[in-house]
């Protein structure tokens, strides 16, 4: 179903502001692309965005994001640093980001961002890295709030192998949805901690999300043009490893008792 904010003034007030009335969603999958550890979230969500010729369709604004504007290569209009597009063919929403959330904001960046899901009657997809050294093909495993379990039983996608923890913007995502009792899964790779990785990028969407939104999603485009997508956001990950509270990460829970 599509969502149309209020009718009233809601400038300087937390909320998603959609752009596209002619686009209809009925109970859509949501892909959140934080930026985090190897950069896994922002490197899938981005390519789902390109691979799909996606629709700007609404801009975030809520507490924790930065006053920034967002200019693109070719194209003079600016637009906020977190938005959502949308493809109303594949009943899917894509959270893009290209800008970290502030430490201080997450609770409320969360809040907002979660009840706009309750509201959209979105069932999000929440993308972390662990820090890991990779042998192969980068593991996935799957956590979840509300029935999100049997979503990820059904998609064949297994539960962790140990205890630990989310952090950053997208642990305080999966906290509220957990609190609020929102269905969601998370999605949980092995990556490289210092740059970003496409390699575990594409893991999650061939092992994860396709399966859980049962689409087939072409990921040649991440093998081939790997090394240009490290170059271009090398910057961000540097980033993000000087201010890690910033940072969406999977750790054990051993890191923190």
């Amino acid at each position: 179903m599509a969502f149309k904010p209020p009718a009233d003034d809601i400038r300087g007030m937390a909320h998603i502001q959609v752009h596209r009335d002619d686009i209809s969603l009925d109970s859509p999958t949501l892909v959140e692309g934080l930026p985090g550890v190897g950069l896994v979230g922002k490197i899938a969500a981005d390519h789902l965005v390109d691979v799909y010729d996606m629709e700007y369709y609404a801009s975030a604004h809520c507490e924790g994001l930065p006053e920034i504007a967002v200019y693109g290569t070719d194209d003079p209009e600016v637009r906020p640093p977190v938005r959502l597009y949308a493809d109303e063919d594949r009943d899917l929403l894509v959270l893009q980001s290209d800008a970290p959330v502030s430490p201080s904001g997450a609770k409320e960046f969360a809040s907002c961002m979660v009840g706009w899901f309750e509201t959209s009657d979105a069932t999000p997809i929440y993308l972390s890295g662990r820090p890991a050294e990779k042998d192969g093909v980068p593991a996935v495993y799957g956590i979840s709030t509300g029935d999100g379990a049997a979503m990820l039983e059904g998609a064949g996608v297994n539960p962790p192998s140990e205890n630990g923890a989310v952090t950053g913007p997208t642990g305080a995502l999966v906290h509220e949805s957990q609190r609020t009792g929102l269905t969601s899964v998370g999605l949980i790779v092995e990556a490289d901690q210092q740059f970003p990785d496409p390699e575990a990028a594409r893991a999650l969407l061939q092992t994860g999300i396709s399966p859980l939104t049962d689409f087939e999603i072409d990921t040649e485009a991440l093998v081939e043009q790997a090394e240009e997508i490290g170059r271009a956001k090398a910057q961000l990950a540097q980033q993000l490893q000087e201010n890690q509270e910033e940072s969406t990460s999977a750790r054990p829970l051993g890191m923190y008792q």
